[in-house]
């Protein structure tokens, strides 16, 4: 009891947090200058989302749906149609950034690897209706990301 009480009128805690104050305040910051400065991402980040198309320019998705089936959080809504040669392929192909949790199981469950994440992540949207993404916004994102998410899979092949 008398401890008790010396303790709480010397002031102790206060002066230990004083002093854990006092020597924190001169090591180096941690914080980063954002836009400048950048820290390094995981290996395993996934970032927005793209289609991607063969070598001679055909989109890969051959609409089978897996993604569409996998997908946790029932982001991605597929609507299966012929294509101009009259196969079967995905006529319309939406994503929902909004609902998406990016835990990747759309791009393993492709059999053909048409979908794939990008290491992007700064997008806005000033409504929540521009995060849903098209089939044709999909395919630009992968055209304009292609090199990166073939520098991906090259950098990945060893663990698949």
């Amino acid at each position: 009891m008398l401890k008790h009480w010396l303790k709480t009128f010397s002031l102790a805690e206060m002066l230990q947090g004083m002093f854990l104050t006092l020597r924190v305040m001169f090591r180096a910051k941690p914080t980063v200058r954002y836009p400048e400065e950048r820290t390094p991402y995981s290996p395993r980040f996934r970032g927005m989302h793209a289609l991607t198309r063969d070598d001679a320019g055909a989109e890969k998705c051959i609409g089978c749906k897996l993604c569409e089936a996998a997908c946790p959080s029932q982001a991605i809504r597929i609507v299966i149609g012929p294509n101009a040669e009259g196969d079967r392929s995905a006529v319309s192909y939406e994503i929902d950034q909004g609902k998406c949790i990016f835990c990747g199981i759309c791009e393993e469950a492709c059999p053909v690897d048409a979908i794939v994440h990008t290491r992007q992540f700064e997008y806005i949207a000033d409504e929540r209706k521009e995060l849903l993404f098209s089939k044709e916004t999909l395919l630009t994102v992968g055209e304009t990301f292609k090199e990166e998410i073939r520098e991906a899979k090259v950098a990945d092949a060893p663990y698949r």
